[in-house]
């Protein structure tokens, strides 16, 4: 075995579990240590793929060849286990949603800051190449002063029949795929103070949580994003969507490239209206080409292992950790306001300190 990769266990070895241990056995900074999970059906695939499974939780946490536990499990699960992970001197990564509350979170981070590990959550769509092109065209200012972002992603096969279903086990679409378009849209706009927040949860196939959203995030200076999750759509919007004062974007779907027009000349004289069944419009008609520049910016390559790689190097002291304690927090806020929002049935103002 290296001895200059970190050794990482993991807890919990369901979907996403699986998908950290298939990372960790091509990675080339941390090995895989073993596995445990509460199913014995999960431990028992763990061990015909040559998998080491330990006893216990505590036998996980005794191991003194463990320097990272990586936290898999039902949300309701992360604080308790981080806690004693932590406590137990290991540095831990945990799935998101970090928690279920801003309360909780802060308990995480004391007891990090008690125990001299480190903390941190796996953002991992970070690295997905859709955000990261919006990411490009926001900060390259081609779109003049940007006045609405819009994020969704929908399906058709409504909430997930397992634990994500149930409000006591941190389930629901706000927890499940809010959090990873809310830690996106913040990363994008950080030059912006978000002032008030304005969330409407759907309730079609699941009512006891939310089985999709439309949150409104009001930033400083006007601008919008509207984050979308759905689970009963059966034609799906664009990913995203992004206009400003010089020209608009779009990535229609996961894996598409970027399409950017933007303006060279508002005048457009010679509009040809366009002609409906009712009547017709000059507005609404396309542009003439030569007042606007059109072009495609390809989805780039990324490599979400660049995730683990950053975290090693911070529990060495030689990087800071990609996913801090304050970016947590202001998530954790922002899904807060979005409960708080939609159960008074207005917007709500937004403290961005943190």
């Amino acid at each position: 075995m290296s001895t200059n990769k970190k050794g990482v266990a993991i807890v919990g070895f369901g979907g996403m579990g699986s998908w950290h241990k298939r990372k960790l056995l091509a990675s080339d900074v941390a090995e895989l240590r073993g596995i445990w999970d509460i199913k014995e059906s999960r431990r028992q695939k763990a061990l015909e793929e040559n998998i080491h499974v330990y006893s216990s939780f505590e036998d996980l946490l005794s191991d003194e060849s463990v320097d990272i536990v990586t936290i898999a499990v039902p949300n309701e699960l992360h604080k308790p286990l981080s806690i004693a992970a932590l406590e137990a001197g290991k540095h831990v990564i945990c799935e998101k949603p970090v928690c279920l509350s801003c309360k909780e979170l802060e308990e995480i981070i004391a007891a990090s800051a008690r125990t001299g590990k480190l903390f941190t959550t796996h953002q991992n769509r970070r690295w997905d190449a859709d955000f990261l092109l919006m990411k490009q065209v926001y900060e390259s200012g081609d779109l003049g002063e940007v006045t609405n972002i819009e994020s969704r992603v929908q399906g058709s096969h409504g909430i997930p029949g397992d634990w994500r279903g149930k409000k006591e086990h941190g389930g629901g679409m706000i927890l499940d795929w809010g959090v990873h378009l809310i830690d996106q849209t913040l990363q994008m706009v950080k030059d912006k103070r978000i002032e008030r927040i304005y969330c409407r949860c759907d309730h079609i196939t699941n009512y006891v949580v939310d089985d999709g959203f439309k949150l409104d995030i009001y930033f400083e200076g006007g601008l919008t994003a509207r984050i979308e999750v759905g689970t009963s759509n059966f034609i799906s919007m664009p990913r995203h969507y992004m206009t400003g004062t010089n020209g608009s974007a779009i990535v229609r779907d996961w894996g598409k490239d970027c399409e950017v027009v933007c303006c060279k000349n508002w005048e457009d004289k010679d509009v040809v209206p366009v002609v409906t069944a009712a009547g017709l419009t000059k507005t609404m008609a396309p542009r003439n080409k030569d007042t606007i520049s059109e072009y495609t910016i390809p989805s780039p390559e990324s490599d979400v292992h660049d995730f683990y790689r950053n975290y090693c190097l911070a529990v060495d002291g030689k990087a800071e950790q990609i996913v801090t304690h304050a970016e947590l927090m202001r998530v954790m806020k922002v899904m807060e306001a979005a409960f708080a929002s939609d159960e008074a049935g207005n917007p709500v103002e937004f403290d961005d300190s943190i």
